[in-house]
């Protein structure tokens, strides 16, 4: 499909469950509370309201000393083992794009803004918001000055990009650890943007789950699923769908370690000042010879910018709109 050409939708009503689109019964955030648990030993602290431009996700570790989800999570939980650290995103059936935000200091986890909204991705039938539990790996980043030979384009600048597959659903700001299945190499918007597919060790399938044809086998039609999904959540905003490297085939577990290897790489060159981040915040509170490193005090003022949590604000209607796409 060309750029010109835009499909033909048709929006139908998509009822609320008891959810709600935001996801707030099963994540917790906006309930006015400050902070909790998120596993592991780290802990979250929300500030401002929920679905504001304003809110914002700040971490902390098992001391309750502030940290950078991008800079100070490890990226390993188990480096023999090939075990690895999942920041948690945004959880599975959800809407709100929630991210970290690798400008600000501290990189919270916060909804992205485009044109001043909030961004919430849309319900291409037959899925509800995110499929997966979606979130991202610290300590990685895909380098845009950097060609990746696989795919023919440079990195999209952010961490690099987690689906989790397990039964369930997780929170908003959880750390949890993950083994890797595989890999998608999506082409969006003219950046390489690698989908890791992964599965919490603590699931309690996980032991099943080795490789990706594991997926394909177990959860029949999934991976499709999630092809079609990144494919085409952005069409009801007016754009192409997206393509992908190796005809939209998934690579396997060792591929996908050796795409996260690189991407530490580039990572470690960035928060040591080795590399230019433009814009990227590289402030952190514990990377051993980073130049970003800031103490306590500095994190504490970063985080008291932002006002204290409050009450979530409700979320416009049109988000649980089901969108039903036709091509011309």
């Amino acid at each position: 499909m060309s750029s010109k050409q835009k499909p033909s939708l048709l929006k139908q009503w998509f009822s609320r469950d008891s959810r709600g689109s935001n996801g707030s019964a099963a994540t917790f955030p906006g309930s006015g509370k400050s902070s909790r648990s998120n596993g592991m030993g780290y802990s979250v602290e929300e500030r401002a309201s929920l679905n504001s431009l304003e809110y914002r996700l700040f971490f902390k570790n098992a001391k309750g000393e502030y940290i950078s989800p991008f800079h100070d999570i490890p990226l390993y939980a188990d480096e023999q083992k090939n075990v690895f650290n999942m920041v948690v995103e945004v959880p599975r059936w959800t809407n709100a794009k929630m991210e970290i935000n690798t400008k600000d200091p501290l990189n919270p986890v916060r909804q992205d803004v485009k044109k001043g909204k909030l961004r919430y991705v849309a319900n291409v039938f037959p899925h509800k918001g995110y499929i997966w539990n979606y979130g991202a790996l610290p300590q990685t980043w895909e380098d845009p000055k950097h060609i990746d030979p696989n795919t023919g384009f440079g990195g999209d600048n952010d961490p690099i990009d987690v689906c989790e597959i397990g039964t369930k659903v997780c929170q908003r700001g959880e750390v949890i650890k993950v083994k890797i299945l595989g890999t998608l190499a999506l082409i969006d918007e003219g950046e390489t943007d690698w989908k890791l597919i992964v599965i919490n060790v603590d699931d309690p399938d996980a032991t099943n789950y080795n490789n990706i044809d594991d997926v394909r086998r177990l959860k029949p039609d999934y991976l499709e699923s999630t092809v079609h999904w990144f494919r085409t959540y952005k069409v009801p905003d007016g754009k192409p769908e997206n393509k992908f490297a190796f005809n939209g085939e998934f690579k396997d577990k060792d591929f996908a370690i050796d795409v996260i290897k690189i991407t530490h790489k580039y990572w470690k060159a960035l928060v040591t000042k080795n590399t230019d981040g433009g814009q990227i915040s590289c402030t952190n509170t514990t990377v051993a010879n980073s130049p970003f490193q800031c103490t306590q005090a500095a994190a504490k003022a970063i985080v008291e910018v932002t006002p204290p949590c409050g009450n979530a604000i409700p979320v416009p209607n049109e988000v649980d709109k089901w969108f039903y796409y036709q091509k011309n």
